[in-house]
């Protein structure tokens, strides 16, 4: 199978084209887990809508009590409650909602990043981190107010505006009439002016996104940019993105302006109209004068549900786009076994079998009609000692390291590990029996200890300290404020430092096969002889496999595999291979590195002056 990587987009921050109904079963299925109480929550605002309906028929029964000298306390008993039950149910329903939304947002921020943390390698190549963070803070506030608040406020200002249009016919048809007359052309105006919002939201979110991904790599390569004198220039490339965001969002704002005024201009003209017509309806006795009162105040009320309903559609908008945009990364393929059973007598493996790793006639490419990164790769890595991959750039060094964790798949042949095909070790299985140093060595965010342990959390303080001690870091982590329990992201540490706490957090795992690459490329001699010692004891008890383009630090590994272009040139010791194999000889060459050979079979290599 080839594995291809996704297309890398002129905006790969844009909001994704995805169809209104797909955007709402996404948006649903965030609230799906929450609509018992999303019906409480709705339920108690049919309850408070019902006390605001009841508050101007209650006036009513005053204004004619008063008009035929009746005793009042029965009416305004029964607006007292009315009023004091429809706080409280307000100040309930405030309370209630609002923690839930905050439970939603919890629920859809994990589930995002418990998938995005197993998404496969692959997908992820051609995004940047700092757009994915904003789709999993900023998008999922979005959500909230889609999911609760338009949702409550939608069912409360639907059957506030119904009921209040009921009690009004049952005061006066005429008058209803023409009541609904100016809702529905003012309902049609706000209607239009839906899909526009709706755009610009989206775009406003997705130039969010793209200022995020520029802003977290500027962070990440700070100090490039401070040498190269470019702090203006990356501020206002910076601030453009913020500045469309601004752009679009203005445009939102103006919209949705227009959007309010309309509705809360619409309900004012019908009141002046229901207002003058409802005098001259007074006028000539065909109503009377509590029931206009009466239905002046429920064309007062309706302004509040119509509100209601229009901030329900602004959100719903907003919640449609960023759902979009969320489902695009719960729709990334995840990182999956290749089977269900494992074989019988899989654990019986001998652990002193011969080999603990093959590769046969390995193909892979990145994409279906790329040149093939490896091609034909087929080698043996024995269950102990060290062995060094080299060669130039692009020959598939690290390719072969991402094929060993399962990041991609072969198109063609097969890896085994203790003669097992890769397809019958579970992901958890594998990498449990790997532990892998990358080029950049980046560093875990939290603790000393929580760096070391991050493999092996379970691991004692001694090995620890062993470990750091084995890679010259003890000393260091000594002077550190809070020894091993003090932050690395806060404390200033050097690349050469950083890069012995990455080896030392392979050593603390103890691995089966040990996996590093170029990690000597920023310690001085002394540091990277005692990292080269500590790779030397931990290849007696397991299998340690190093790419390197310096080739004093495997000089003394047990056979060097050199590559190029894609495949497997030669296989031999340093002397074997310079005597043998241009190309090793060539490389040996461009690192200014000499050989002298002595007496006997002795060899001895420095690294000349540059």
């Amino acid at each position: 199978m080839t594995y291809a990587l996704p297309a890398n987009s002129a905006d790969p921050g844009a909001t994704p084209n995805m169809p209104m109904r797909e955007r709402i079963a996404v948006l649903w299925s965030y609230a799906r887990p929450h609509r018992a109480m999303i019906g409480l929550g709705v339920f108690l605002g049919l309850l408070g809508t019902g006390t605001e309906l009841a508050t101007p028929m209650v006036t009513k029964w005053v204004l004619d009590g008063l008009a035929l000298s009746e005793s009042l306390r029965g009416p305004v008993t029964a607006l007292a409650v009315l009023l004091v039950a429809g706080t409280v149910i307000g100040l309930i329903q405030a309370i209630m909602l609002g923690t839930l939304a905050e439970r939603i947002i919890l629920a859809t921020r994990t589930g995002i990043i418990r998938h995005l943390l197993r998404v496969k390698v692959p997908e992820l190549a051609h995004r940047s981190s700092g757009e994915m963070v904003a789709r999993v803070t900023s998008d999922t506030l979005l959500i909230r107010e889609a999911t609760m608040s338009s949702v409550v406020n939608g069912v409360n200002g639907l059957v506030g505006v119904v009921g209040a249009l009921v009690l009004m016919g049952v005061l006066d048809l005429p008058l209803l009439a023409t009541t609904v007359a100016v809702i529905i052309v003012v309902g049609v105006a706000a209607a239009l002016l839906m899909p526009g919002l709706s755009k610009a939201q989206q775009e406003a979110q997705a130039e969010i996104g793209l200022m995020g991904g520029r802003l977290e790599g500027i962070l990440r390569a700070l100090r490039t940019v401070k040498a190269s004198r470019a702090e203006d220039r990356e501020t206002e490339r910076i601030s453009e993105f913020a500045r469309r965001s601004t752009q679009k969002g203005i445009r939102a704002v103006k919209i949705e302006a227009w959007a309010w005024t309309i509705t809360g201009g619409g309900i004012n003209l019908a009141i002046m109209i229901v207002l003058g017509f409802g005098a001259w309806r007074v006028s000539t006795g065909a109503l009377e004068v509590s029931a206009l009162i009466a239905f002046l105040l429920y064309g007062f009320q309706l302004m509040m549900p119509v509100m209601l309903l229009t901030m329900s559609m602004t959100a719903i908008q907003s919640g449609l786009a960023a759902a979009a945009r969320i489902a695009e990364i719960t729709d990334m393929e995840s990182e999956t076994d290749d089977h269900t059973t494992r074989p019988a007598g899989a654990d019986a493996i001998s652990p002193d079998d011969a080999h603990t790793l093959v590769l046969r006639d390995v193909v892979f490419r990145y994409s279906p009609d790329a040149t093939p990164a490896l091609d034909g790769v087929s080698l043996t890595i024995p269950r102990r000692g060290h062995t060094a991959i080299v060669g130039p750039s692009g020959a598939g060094k690290t390719t072969i390291f991402s094929l060993l964790l399962k990041f991609f798949r072969p198109e063609h042949g097969e890896i085994q590990l203790d003669g097992r095909p890769f397809s019958q070790w579970t992901l958890d299985d594998l990498r449990g029996r790997i532990a892998y140093v990358e080029q950049d060595t980046p560093l875990i965010p939290g603790t000393l200890r929580e760096n070391l342990t991050y493999a092996a959390p379970d691991t004692d303080e001694s090995a620890l300290w062993r470990a750091l001690e084995a890679v010259r870091m003890d000393e260091r982590a000594r002077t550190l404020p809070d020894g091993l329990d003090t932050d690395v992201t806060a404390s200033t540490l050097s690349g050469g430092e950083r890069q012995r706490i990455a080896v030392a957090r392979a050593l603390v795992a103890d691995p089966e096969l040990l996996l590093l690459d170029e990690v000597t490329a920023q310690l001085d001699g002394l540091t990277e002889a005692a990292v080269a010692e500590g790779i030397r004891r931990q290849a007696s008890r397991g299998a340690v496999v190093t790419i390197a383009h310096r080739l004093s630090t495997v000089m003394d590994a047990d056979q060097i595999i050199v590559l190029e272009a894609g495949r497997v040139r030669a296989v031999g010791s340093h002397t074997a291979l310079l005597a043998t194999d241009e190309l090793y000889r060539e490389l040996v060459t461009a690192l200014r590195i000499t050989s002298d050979q002595g007496a006997g079979d002795d060899e001895a290599a420095t690294l000349s002056p540059a």
